[in-house]
């Protein structure tokens, strides 16, 4: 009974797999008769598993879509749940990307067409960066219809929220009216919900956090897709400076002026910073990390002339990085450790630490 129950899992699998299987082909696999394959194969749909039968030269067997899916049943927030873990996992795991594709093709299979459509109606681009700090979590509601107008191509009526997730009022200085806009893409990027779409009162393309957006009920009008600018969503998003972005919660915050482009420093800046457009070889970044000299070494990152630095933490923290930098380049002696004064105590896993505030 055993070997019979491991056979008709192994069967299972070859036939979730998008391709037609002969029974030759299945028999050899799983190094049984032909007879015995087709015995498996009235089991599973015993089981009510949807094998079908496809007749002529290229014909075989392969699993359908059917009612339900033994002994698994998924309700709508289970399949918008499954959907959004298989599709964001490669984001924040390494080496999954491909089994995660395998997997969720698996599913939509054998899923019956109400749920199949749930789960495509939130196909979503996942992007990876080294510093990600999430935004608060997106209600499956608004991921449900913003996903579902982005894969009808209907038309949504948005709002821009604050920073705190609060809807300006009217008459509030922050107010701004409800805008028109065509989804074409949602995309997942150091950890933020993403929505890229077509403004229409503007006429321009605009890349929108999903979590400062209040959306509208649906509007169910439809509209023709645009080709995106250069094509690829994942760098039109990266290189966009103005995504909404707000600066993530740190201990320490700076801002300087750098001499490169606001789509370069967008680009790679990490997750929770703000970039600003100053002109067309110009930004202002506006960054966080546990220490000022952390702030100062992400601005070194980008090795690029820089001024307007503030606040004034961030150039004494500067100052004392070009001292060490300049004694490790002569092979000189370090610089005096720094007094009592100056080490601070920063919390971690396992008891609070400390370390030299330049450190």
């Amino acid at each position: 009974m055993a070997d019979t129950s491991r056979r008709a899992l192994r069967l299972l699998s070859l036939l979730a797999t998008p391709r037609c299987w002969s029974l030759g082909e299945l028999a050899s696999r799983l190094e049984v008769s032909e007879r015995t394959v087709r015995r498996d194969i009235e089991t599973l749909r015993a089981l009510d598993y949807p094998v079908v039968t496809v007749h002529g030269p290229a014909g075989g067997y392969q699993l359908g879509a059917g009612h339900t899916l033994p002994p698994l049943l998924f309700d709508d927030e289970q399949a918008l749940a499954i959907a959004v873990a298989l599709q964001t996992a490669p984001s924040s795991v390494f080496g999954l990307g491909e089994d995660a594709r395998r997997a969720l093709n698996t599913i939509e299979r054998v899923m019956p067409a109400r749920l199949r459509t749930a789960m495509e109606s939130l196909h979503v681009t996942s992007l990876r960066n080294h510093w990600e700090f999430p935004a608060p979590p997106i209600g499956s509601e608004r991921l449900r219809a913003a996903g579902g107008a982005v894969r009808h191509r209907h038309l949504l009526i948005v709002e821009t929220l604050r920073a705190d997730g609060t809807r300006p009022a009217p008459g509030d200085d922050d107010f701004a009216p409800a805008r028109r806009i065509e989804p074409h893409h949602l995309v997942v990027w150091a950890g933020r919900w993403y929505l890229v779409s077509w403004d229409v009162a503007d006429g321009g393309w605009r890349v929108r956090r999903l979590d400062r957006l209040h959306l509208h009920p649906p509007t169910g009008l439809p509209f023709t897709p645009r080709d995106l600018p250069g094509g690829d969503v994942a760098r039109f998003v990266m290189t966009s400076h103005d995504r909404g972005d707000t600066s993530a919660a740190w201990e320490c915050v700076g801002t300087a002026r750098l001499n490169l482009p606001a789509e370069t420093v967008a680009r790679w800046a990490p997750g929770g910073s703000v970039v600003e457009h100053l002109g067309p070889d110009h930004c202002r970044l506006t960054i966080g990390a546990w220490s000022w000299a952390g702030v100062a070494g992400l601005l070194a990152t980008f090795d690029a002339d820089l001024d307007h630095v503030t606040p004034v933490e961030l150039r004494r923290a500067c100052r004392r990085l070009v001292r060490r930098w300049r004694a490790a380049a002569t092979g000189s002696a370090p610089p005096t450790p720094p007094s009592s004064s100056s080490v601070i105590r920063y919390g971690l896993a396992g008891g609070v630490h400390e370390r030299p505030e330049g450190g």
